[in-house]
């Protein structure tokens, strides 16, 4: 009787053992299936990035150096669509139904336009002509030698800073320390910074901004570079420490409230302004972002209504022209780079397109061709 329960005993330990052990074999089996399943996902993944990268790489381009090209073309483009996504922080433009939260019109504007004398007839005419001709009590030229030709067409608004001509970072700092203590003194609501190769659409921009109280803290334009820059602010006793901020390049311009502006008095009021961008040891623009990221803590608010010569501008549609709030106009190896505008008015006689878009935009214009379509 032992015998026959000692055998039944044996071979159940032999039958659970078998069932055991197929059992992890099929565990086995399964888990290396899953795993070449995620190395292929993965590889596959892989190989998406790189023709990605390869897409914008040369032709030469080395294997190694796509692949580099592809995570990185990857990355920026999901910083981008992130950065889409979080529209709180975005200016909604002139397209908002959202009614105004303050009700303002073109007199409570401050625009300064930066230039230098030996441009005055080559770009300053031409804004003259065209868009600062209908908003000639709101604009003010921030210059650097006296042209009584210039005071004529705009009279005190002719502002000499007094400033250098040099293209310095000294130079431009003292050409914004001026604009920043002008537009105090005027006591409108917003401060508009723009270069002379800028046209402004003032319809579009009142309505821009008229979305915000000009009380409350409000820093307006499109970043120059996709991320913030880094800068390194001097402390005193040889001590530094490195500070981000984001800021505009003067191609495109910028935009600050009363509210913000009298904040930034003093850093930026009188001398002060002078002394900051020393401390940073960068130009104008850089400084102004300084002040007012990292100094006051108040964040961008982005608007892809600004366009400068440093973006493709043919790229800004025709039917999309006058929702735009700046333009520009460049060279870009060895082209024009304008806005794409066909009309009465050929690239010859209108090389910035600065005309076409005016005579669009305000067709009852004297000198506009009558009746053109653009």
């Amino acid at each position: 009787m032992s015998n026959t329960y000692g055998r039944k005993a044996v071979l159940s330990l032999a039958g659970a053992t078998v069932t055991c052990l197929a059992l992890l074999l099929f565990l086995w089996q399964h888990q290396r299936i899953h795993t070449d399943g995620m190395q292929n996902e993965s590889e596959v993944g892989l190989r998406s990035l790189q023709s990605l990268g390869e897409s914008e790489a040369d032709d030469g381009a080395q294997p190694e150096q796509n692949g580099k090209k592809g995570f990185s073309a990857y990355f920026s483009k999901l910083t981008r669509s992130r950065r889409e996504a979080d529209k709180p922080s975005e200016a909604s433009g002139a397209t908002t139904d959202a009614p105004p939260a303050e009700d303002i019109s073109a007199d409570d504007i401050f625009i300064a336009v930066k230039t230098t004398k030996k441009f005055h007839r080559s770009r300053l005419d031409l804004l003259l002509d065209t868009w600062i001709s209908r908003n000639m009590q709101q604009t003010y030229i921030f210059t650097d030698g006296e042209d009584e030709e210039l005071k004529k067409k705009i009279g005190s608004h002719a502002i000499n800073t007094n400033c250098s001509a040099a293209h310095s970072r000294q130079a431009l700092s003292c050409k914004m320390a001026v604009e920043y203590d002008k537009f105090i003194e005027a006591g409108k609501k917003w401060f508009c910074h723009v270069d002379d190769d800028n046209y402004v659409n003032m319809k579009t921009l009142v309505k821009l901004l008229s979305n915000y109280p000009h009380t409350q803290d409000m820093y307006i334009g499109k970043p120059s570079l996709d991320r913030p820059i880094e800068a390194t602010e001097r402390l005193g006793d040889n001590k530094m420490r490195p500070v981000n901020f984001w800021f505009f390049f003067v191609f495109e311009g910028f935009f600050f409230s009363r509210g913000l502006a009298l904040k930034m008095s003093p850093w930026a009021s009188g001398g002060h302004f002078m002394n900051t961008a020393e401390k940073i040891r960068l130009p104008d623009d850089c400084t102004i972002g300084y002040i007012i990221e990292s100094v006051l803590g108040v964040p961008l608010t982005r608007s892809s209504l600004f366009h400068s010569h440093l973006e493709n501008l043919q790229l800004v549609s025709k039917s999309e022209v006058h929702k735009q709030i700046t333009l520009s106009y460049g060279m870009f190896e060895n082209k024009r780079n304008i806005i794409n505008m066909k009309g009465a008015l050929s690239v010859e006689e209108d090389p910035s397109r600065f005309k076409s878009v005016h005579c669009l935009l305000y067709p009852d214009t004297p000198w506009c061709p009558p009746q053109v379509t653009y």
